[in-house]
């Protein structure tokens, strides 16, 4: 199964973010860091020689990826986490969401406050202190499994009422994909019309032994006009295997030529992407290979090769 990895941007902030989730949540730790080169950033990134690149943990069994950048972007609650907190798997989930309510909410703010709900006995939405929305939900434990922690996204803005869309047009990307439960708008709310969603799930990828272990993604259509709509903020960062599935993925998921960037790109609703090699850590191991990617825009392997002593890059 391909890795498919939520990305989050901190303004030279992850060690921070980082140290904060994993003693937020019950079960998290950090997997790897990586560093930025000590000489051959370009002039704009010379502050962050030597310093964290990028901080991966693993919270829940979802692998999240914390970015160490500038100021241009931060997260907001179009895209974030739904904490799926199921009795059926978990010790005292009521007390373990109230903290979590707690400590996520210090220093952030409340989008919706805690409490019960038509569709969860308790439930709350809050955006923590580095922008990050988290969806605390207590779930029927009769109900089908799906993991802890999967990603959320809001699609509002220019995005408004393409939930369903989107849905599709990604199940129909990765092999193995389906489309699970969908609660459309009964009328017209706000902006969101008959076609949008209150709720709606997918899976991206083939099924697993243990469903808890599969990628699931939440998605829904605002019921209220938002300010503000997907940034690279949050971003979803896949890992293919080989130039043939870079290649591939680039063609469907890239819509904006001029928000190409070292993989990065934007597709047609708004949402970022990387689209990486799986074995990009060790091709950033070669002499050079920091400048060769901050040269691409799709990834091409074999550029890799011209900057370091890398006999088969692919």
């Amino acid at each position: 199964m391909r890795a498919i990895v939520p990305t989050l941007w901190a303004d030279g902030s992850a060690a921070a973010v980082a140290d904060f989730y994993t003693s937020v949540f019950r079960d998290a730790r950090e997997t790897n860091r990586t560093h930025y080169p000590t000489e051959g950033l370009p002039d704009f990134q010379q502050h962050m020689a030597g310093e964290i690149l990028t901080l991966d943990l693993e919270i829940h069994g979802l692998r999240i990826s914390v970015i160490n950048a500038g100021d241009e972007f931060r997260p907001n609650p179009a895209a974030g986490f739904m904490v799926n907190l199921d009795p059926a798997f978990l010790e005292d989930p009521r007390g373990y969401l109230d903290s979590l309510f707690a400590a996520l909410s210090e220093g952030g703010r409340v989008l919706m406050e805690l409490g019960e709900y038509p569709f969860s006995p308790r439930y709350a939405w809050v955006e923590d202190r580095f922008g990050v929305s988290w969806q605390l939900i207590l779930t029927d434990p009769t109900g089908e499994p799906r993991p802890t922690l999967l990603p959320a996204l809001m699609f509002c803005g220019p995005a408004q009422n393409r939930a369903v869309e989107a849905g599709r047009a990604y199940t129909n990307l990765f092999p193995g994909s389906r489309l699970g439960t969908a609660v459309h708008y009964p009328q017209q709310t706000g902006p969101a019309t008959t076609d949008g969603v209150m709720f709606s799930e997918f899976r991206l990828g083939p099924a697993q032994d243990d469903p808890r272990e599969e990628f699931w993604v939440t998605a829904m259509d605002s019921a209220v006009e938002q300010d503000f709509t997907f940034t690279p903020g949050f971003s979803l960062r896949v890992e293919a295997e080989g130039q043939e599935e870079i290649d591939r993925l680039w063609a469907v998921l890239s819509r904006h030529p001029e928000d190409e960037q070292c993989g990065w790109c934007r597709d047609a609703f708004g949402l970022s992407w990387q689209i990486v090699p799986a074995d990009l850590g060790e091709l950033m191991r070669a002499p050079g290979a920091h400048q060769a990617l901050m040269g691409m825009k799709k990834i091409e392997i074999a550029g890799f090769g011209t900057h370091g002593p890398l006999s088969n890059p692919h």
